[in-house]
């Protein structure tokens, strides 16, 4: 018996089940085959990606760590495959522990500093601007990402020099002084910016701006009128209509871009050996540690922290909607 096709030509009401497709026409055996088995055709779609993931990215990842267990021999300078947790154990060494709360001080930090930073901006953008004003404003955000991340970098150790254009405008405004004694307090180090972590702070600030205002400004501009109206209706200050409507639903928006801000700062390790007095962070740590000592095992054993660190910050964040809002 011949299969009926239904009529395409004809309006299908919602509720009927899409028509089978035709198995006369060209590879219509396969489609139908996939037509019965739609949980079949969703896993072979899946497979591809998720394999990459699996075995490329977390393989590669667990291989790491399973690194942090070998033996590094300080005399032959070579890695031993003999197993030993020494690794993990000398990261709660003074030192190892000093580079690691160093660290997460800074990102902290420049998270905290972002979110004051990119809330402004990201509520003007989403509020009060339309057509090409929002369009300037975007091109004006994600600009300087579209630049490269090292020449950024150079080019901030040119403005935070004891000749460079920053002090040379604090010179002209009188707040050298001021500046000077800024660079004195304990913690902030250095006799100028560039050999700060003052001047280390701004840097990643600025790097990693974008990547907090975008998310907070996403999550703005799903904020319905109708609420900050019936606000104002019901008699709510300025104050307290952002400290009861506007902040709480920004909040996914902050959460979310304060998980760029966090790892991205946890990671890096160009800043720290370019602005900023000497000490490692964790991402120069690795670096060091592989690249010119060549302890493999030490530097995968300190790639642990930030993951358990980010892992943590995660856990947090999604508490927050921060998923809701990428």
């Amino acid at each position: 018996m011949d299969m009926i096709v239904p009529d395409s030509s004809q309006p299908r009401s919602p509720s009927q089940p899409p028509p089978l497709p035709n198995p006369s026409g060209p590879g219509g055996a396969l489609a139908t085959f996939f037509y019965r088995r739609p949980t079949f055709f969703l896993l072979l779609l899946l497979l591809p990606p998720l394999m990459w993931f699996g075995i490329v990215y977390i393989g590669a990842l667990l291989a790491l760590l399973w690194q942090g267990m070998y033996t590094f021999d300080d005399f032959t300078m070579t890695v031993q495959p003999t197993l030993t947790a020494a690794n993990f154990a000398a990261l709660f060494s003074p030192a190892n522990y000093d580079i690691i709360l160093r660290t997460l001080c800074m990102a902290l930090a420049v998270t905290a500093a972002g979110a004051l930073l990119a809330f402004p901006l990201a509520y003007y953008m989403a509020r009060y601007t339309r057509g090409r004003t929002k369009a300037f404003f975007y091109i004006a955000v994600m600009m300087p990402m579209w630049a490269s991340y090292i020449v950024k970098a150079y080019a901030w150790t040119l403005l935070l020099a004891h000749d460079g254009v920053l002090q040379w405008f604090l010179q002209h405004l009188g707040l050298e002084g001021a500046l000077q004694a800024v660079l004195t307090v304990p913690g902030i180090g250095g006799s100028t910016l560039s050999t700060s972590h003052l001047g280390r702070f701004m840097v990643f600030v600025y790097i990693w701006l974008p990547f907090m205002i975008l998310p907070i400004q996403a999550a703005l501009e799903r904020l319905p009128p109708s609420l900050l109206m019936a606000s104002a209706d019901l008699g709510a200050r300025p104050g307290q209509t952002f400290r009861y409507v506007i902040l709480p639903l920004a909040v996914p928006g902050i959460a979310a871009g304060s998980i760029f801000t966090f790892s991205l700062t946890m990671g890096d390790f160009i800043v720290p050996q370019l602005v900023g007095p000497p000490g490692y962070f964790i991402g120069s740590m690795v670096y060091a540690q592989q690249g010119a000592i060549g302890d493999m095992p030490m530097a995968a054993a300190f790639t642990l922290v930030p993951i358990v660190l980010i892992g943590i910050y995660l856990t947090l964040a999604k508490r927050l909607g921060a998923f809701d809002a990428l």
